[in-house]
């Protein structure tokens, strides 16, 4: 560190010490959640108002800042350990950011998202946008994630057949033992999952408390994962019925799919297409009787060389309904679709861009076809509207959409739009990576996949290991000042209703499962050999981590087979099958235990957060709300720890006592002993003795 900047540091820490007799610093507190703006998601020209607290005679005033303007708040109440201010203030169409400013006596600090400073911020400020809604279902939803081909196979008679038509320079293979690991090359592998096994594992859903089912592509597409969609306006009929199943497989070395009649038929004959979204119009249905709502994947940066609007492989060039594909022909109606390098190599032209120069996932060309945004639009809306009514979209790289981010923000802006007036109630939640804040301005996405404020540093602190277990860093595991300074600053970036609806996940089909990163094993497959994702594995880790996902601000989404104890490395090792009649048996009902507390619990769904310990190895948090308040402690070290938790700065009280209400002590499928029965607070704090690698949840009993 250079000297000016430590001596800046010795400055700032010279003022804090100095302000410390005079304000009660750990007291200051305001968020976005209901408890601090009231209403939280306000209409343009809505009243707000607006909280903040301090101790208990403390401060002499509170200033709500914003725009050059300083704004007295009000004393509005006290309890037994805080006083409260309040502003109440109308707000217009444009996003409101502010601030506070506290005064006692000669003193003054200020206050955003990041916690108390010593000057008037510059960023980071709270931010309400008026008409930004997202839907109330989705706080702190329980979420499971499912890769349809490989969660359960219920209709053995539409599965893809072998070299039933060819993919990537190889034919289509069917996986005939379920419990094979997946191939390096595995994209065109199938081992036969579809909507008829999901529709036969609803009951094990709604026993688990699955709430939302977000699924990976469902629509036509050559490969397993469906990342490069053939046909957005149909699902696809391996997952369904299949009434016409007739034509011809690839013979011998034969690998041209205008042979790959069997195919052809499978999917490009409406009475095979109409079933498959029959079937899923039955699907949703069956969800929603149980209180189970559904998400759908969008990938529309790009298609798949399959899709009907190319046909590279000339699949629809001479089935009856279909335009030609722009490969195909000059002609095409859909030719302003991509971006072709040679205008004069048609027919059968090959010069169109991919997507990272993939040629099997051609680039859509949003900026220079209005008739593609359009048809896109169009889809965004069928998929909410009846007779499909699916919940909500998750969007596929997003921001990665079209050719620059002005053209991008104007595409979500009319998504949004057209999502949210087919259904109101549907999410829009964006798969991202790195700060949100430009695409949560209340016009475009609801929330996104939580990665920067929740998988990674938790997966830093837990385990040593980036998500892909591409690295191992073991000055970050059990780092917590990182991991507390990682989720401030991370979840500063989010507004208050994105953040209580951001999917909260430790694993998914794009990184390594999380009960392998506790192996502390970096690598993907070809360094290892499949056993070596589940050696020296520790799920009294994977255990902790649960604890966190549970309770901490966000729907708390769960990757299929994760509550079974599934392990593998980053993908194609992830995507490995749901074990049934092989689950870990205590991992699964220590999950589904961890569910039914989450549900059970109002303030875990849109309740605030605050730390109350940090320390190596060792964290420990609180939720509370007017109502109810709950203490959330980890020890990750290996060997017990005995914690002194400050609690008041949650609302607990002296001489109030708490119970064990969730621990993380299970051995074979059932919940363990925990030290105490009960704990009280002395002098504002918890002394409790943890034992090693292990998390406890403390509160009243309902």
């Amino acid at each position: 560190m250079c000297e000016t900047n430590i001596s800046e540091a010795s400055k700032a820490i010279k003022y804090i010490m100095q302000m410390r007799p005079v304000f009660n610093i750990p007291a200051l507190f305001s968020d976005e959640t209901a408890n601090y703006v009231e209403p939280m998601e306000p209409d343009p020209g809505d009243e707000v108002k607006i909280s903040f607290r301090t101790a208990k005679n403390n401060v002499d005033s509170v200033c709500l800042c914003t725009k050059g303007a300083s704004l007295p708040m009000e004393y509005d109440r006290s309890d037994s350990l805080f006083d409260y201010y309040q502003l109440r203030l109308r707000v217009s169409e444009e996003p409101f950011e502010y601030y506070f400013m506290i005064r006692s006596g000669r003193f003054i600090c200020y206050y955003n998202k990041l916690g108390m400073s010593e000057h008037p911020p510059e960023e980071f400020h709270f931010r309400i946008c008026p008409g930004f809604h997202t839907p109330e279902w989705a706080r702190g939803a329980v979420m499971y994630q499912i890769l349809m081909d490989r969660f359960y196979n219920g209709d053995p008679s539409n599965d893809v057949l072998d070299r039933e038509y060819a993919y990537i320079e190889g034919p289509s293979t069917r996986v005939t033992d379920w419990f094979k690991r997946p191939a390096s090359m595995g994209v065109r592998e199938f081992y036969g999952g579809d909507m008829e096994g999901v529709l036969a594992k609803l009951d094990y859903l709604q026993d688990l408390g699955i709430e939302v089912l977000y699924f990976n592509p469902l629509f036509v597409s050559p490969s397993n994962h469906k990342y490069d969609i053939q046909d957005y306006d149909y699902i696809d009929p391996h997952f369904g019925p299949m009434p016409l199943d007739e034509g011809e497989l690839l013979q011998g070395q034969d690998l041209d799919n205008t042979h790959a009649t069997r195919y052809i038929t499978r999917v490009t004959r409406k009475e095979n297409l109409e079933a498959a979204n029959e079937l899923f119009c039955r699907m949703v249905e069956e969800c929603h009787k149980r209180g189970i709502r559904v998400i759908l994947d969008g990938v529309f940066n790009h298609c798949g060389s399959f899709n009907k609007w190319m046909d590279r492989e000339r699949i629809y060039e001479h089935q009856e309904g279909y335009a030609k594909g722009a490969y195909i022909s000059a002609d095409s109606p859909y030719r302003s679709f991509f971006r072709f390098e040679d205008t004069n190599a048609w027919p059968y032209n090959p010069r169109y861009e991919g997507w990272w120069g993939h040629n099997t996932l051609p680039k859509l060309n949003y900026e220079e076809s209005p008739k593609l945004e359009e048809y896109i639009l169009q889809i965004a809306r069928k998929w909410v509207s009846p007779p499909y009514n699916a919940d909500g979209w998750r969007l596929d790289v997003a921001a990665d959409l079209g050719y620059s981010l002005k053209y991008n923000h104007s595409f979500w802006s009319k998504f949004r739009s057209a999502v949210k007036e087919a259904n109101p109630q549907a999410i829009i939640l964006a798969e991202h990576y790195g700060d949100p804040n430009d695409w949560l301005n209340g016009k475009e996405w609801d929330s996104v996949m939580n990665y920067d404020a929740f998988m990674e540093p938790l997966t830093w602190f837990f385990t040593g290991m980036e998500k892909h277990s591409d690295h191992r860093d073991d000055g970050l595991l059990g780092n917590a000042d990182f991991f507390i300074n990682a989720m401030h600053y991370n979840m500063a970036r989010f507004p208050g209703p994105s953040l209580l609806t951001s999917m909260n996940e430790l694993s998914n089909h794009d990184h390594s499962r999380f009960l392998t990163r506790t192996n502390g094993k970096v690598g993907r497959m070809d360094h290892f050999d499949y056993d070596a994702a589940s050696d020296g594995i520790r799920p009294e880790v994977m255990r902790e981590a649960i604890v966190m996902q549970m309770t901490w601000p966000g729907a708390p989404t769960l990757y299929y087979g994760d509550e079974a104890g599934v392990c593998g490395f980053t993908d194609p090792d992830n995507r490995r099958t749901y074990p049934w009649g092989r689950e870990d048996w205590t991992m699964l009902s220590f999950y589904r235990e961890a569910i039914r507390f989450h549900k059970a619990r109002p303030v875990l769904k849109d309740g605030s957060v605050i730390f109350l310990l940090g320390d190596y190895n060792v964290v420990a948090y609180a939720r509370f709300s007017g109502t109810d308040r709950i203490a959330v402690l980890f020890n990750n070290n290996d060997e017990e720890r005995y914690l002194d938790v400050r609690v008041w700065t949650a609302g607990f009280e002296n001489g109030e006592t708490v119970a064990p209400l969730l621990h993380t002590c299970w051995e074979d499928g059932a919940a363990g002993t925990w030290p105490a029965e009960q704990y009280c607070v002395t002098d504002g704090y918890l002394k409790v003795r943890m034992p090693g690698k292990s998390a406890l949840v403390l509160g009243h009993r309902n």
